[in-house]
């Protein structure tokens, strides 16, 4: 028997077509949102909206931003769409300072969200929202005191040990070796937050075998499931409700849930203090053992998801940091000279020994590092929910409550009113008197205000120590696999060479001043590209 007419055939198409337009209609009601409200908008399309690049991994979504961004030029936001939901780029520098710091008591928390199941994801300092946001930012500010990076710094020096041991394996004397410089970092920055944030004597630079770098690389390993995993996160975290997406992936976070309550128990049980995050957490939980704020405990994987979270930003960051930098400087001798001539003048200073002082305070490895973060700032947006309705300054607008903001960290970076010529790599911007001359929410690598990243200056003494490691006895040139210029991963949702990979030539230096001309190896290298 037949629905509506005759033919079964006939039925079939009326309610397929049906259903197609009801979906139609569906995804596109709230199209012209922005629109109504006197907002430029960019036309979006049926469905996916304006994010059609992205969710194919075309475009990485820095670069969708920064588009965005230019799209607007001159003018102080610019609305899209994500699949049908609404979303506001803000883009004048005033307003970015209210979203980030004069009211952000509207915008405290993130947009995006691992699923609420996946503790280690969702419970985090990076993610989590208010009231346990600001109860764990407090707890947890003490650990990246000056006075307790004076104390890790003996145990980076230990891990800069084991690079030296590594690059002299490689026997470099009298010839290049080409190297994937990302790895090389990522290893020694694993290293590095292994042993000073939890006391674990990781060695991955001497050990290929070493777990916590098999499964921070499977991570940040950006194929195409993976790429779309964080891609919802930060845009879709509707759908990663549905979908039960974990934010570290399945394996790794399986991994690091055992190998960190492992530790916490090894350490209660000894009594042992290191004064390190363990140390802290350890004592989170017995001060506060049964309180539970907005779902958040002292207890389980909520604990645990600080020490995750740490281990995931702390080693990625700084290494993407570190590799970039080695990149640039590879294609800009003449920056790379003068860098090491400081660290080396520097060492001649302290009798060849790296200090936490003398770290800190080289001017010109400063203004290199400043400007690496501003070309490839690690997460090239920044997202912001209203937490309650919101009236822009100064205008007509009203935002609701639940609208996701973004921020194009990239696009302001970019911008040729704060930074002129801004493709070119030039660590001057940063210098003491153009420093200054830098409006505020102009340049933000670390983000902005009270939810700014907690380990900026564990990350940029970690960064800071590789380079004088590398720089004090090697050099970097630009090889036959070396990508000139350079290209975000479209499948990376944070700042990733495309591929994963960064291949350099790496050679000792035999005399510690030595300058070589290398103006034929660079030009050479930027022709073949």
């Amino acid at each position: 028997m037949t629905l509506i007419t005759n033919h079964w055939g006939l039925d079939g198409i009326i309610l397929l077509t049906t259903l197609m337009v009801a979906a139609y209609l569906y995804m596109t009601r709230n199209f012209k949102y922005w629109k109504r409200r006197g907002v430029l908008e960019v036309s979006p399309v049926p469905f996916i909206g304006n994010f059609t690049e992205c969710m194919l991994m075309q475009k990485n979504p820095g670069y969708f931003m920064k588009d965005l961004y230019n799209h607007a030029r001159g003018l102080p936001y610019i609305g899209f769409y994500v699949f049908d939901k609404p979303s506001l780029l803000v883009c004048d520098r005033e307003l970015v300072k209210n979203v980030l710091v004069k009211d952000f008591n509207h915008f405290s928390d993130r947009y995006g969200t691992p699923d609420t199941n996946d503790r280690l994801g969702y419970a985090n300092l990076f993610f989590i929202k208010n009231p346990a946001w600001k109860i764990l930012r407090t707890k947890l500010t003490p650990i990246f005191t000056s006075g307790k990076l004076k104390k890790m710094f003996g145990l980076m020096l230990e891990c800069g040990n084991n690079l030296d041991i590594y690059i002299n394996s490689l026997k470099l004397e009298g010839s290049s070796k080409m190297l994937d410089v990302k790895e090389l970092s990522a290893k020694f920055t694993t290293d590095v937050i292994a042993s000073t944030a939890y006391g674990l004597n990781v060695n991955s630079l001497n050990n290929p075998d070493a777990e916590f770098r098999k499964y921070g690389k499977k991570m940040f390993h950006y194929d195409f499931f993976r790429g779309l995993e964080i891609l919802a996160v930060f845009f879709l975290p509707n759908l990663v409700r549905l979908t039960g997406v974990k934010m570290f992936g399945k394996e790794s976070t399986d991994f690091l849930r055992k190998a960190f309550w492992e530790t916490m128990l090894q350490r209660m049980e000894s009594g042992e203090k290191r004064n390190d995050l363990i140390d802290i957490l350890i004592e989170l939980k017995k001060t506060h053992n049964n309180q539970d704020i907005g779902g958040f405990k002292f207890d389980g994987d909520d604990l645990v998801a600080q020490a995750a979270v740490f281990f995931a930003a702390g080693f990625e960051t700084s290494s993407t940091v570190t590799a970039f930098t080695l990149y640039e400087l590879a294609v800009q001798p003449e920056i790379q000279t003068r860098l090491r001539k400081e660290i080396i003048e520097a060492l001649d200073e302290t009798n060849g020994e790296i200090t936490y002082d003398m770290t800190l305070s080289l001017p010109y490895l400063d203004m290199v590092v400043c400007e690496t973060l501003r070309k490839y700032p690690t997460l090239p947006f920044l997202d912001r929910t209203t937490v309650e309705t919101y009236k822009m300054p100064n205008s007509d607008l009203v935002i609701e409550k639940g609208t996701p903001i973004y921020i194009s960290m990239l696009g302001m970076h970019y911008d040729p009113e704060y930074f002129p010529d801004p493709e070119k790599y030039d660590p001057e911007r940063f210098n003491e008197e153009n420093k200054r001359n830098i409006p505020s929410c102009a340049y933000f690598p670390f983000g902005e205000g009270p939810r700014a990243c907690i380990g900026t200056r564990f990350g940029l003494l970690t960064t800071k120590l590789a380079l004088i490691k590398i720089f004090s006895k090697c050099e970097v040139t630009p090889c036959e696999k070396t990508m000139i210029p350079i290209i975000l991963d479209p499948k990376a949702s944070f700042a990733s060479p495309l591929g994963g990979k960064i291949y350099l030539n790496i050679r000792k230096v035999s005399e510690p001043t030595e300058s070589l001309d290398r103006t034929e190896i660079v030009s050479s290298a930027l022709y073949k590209s």
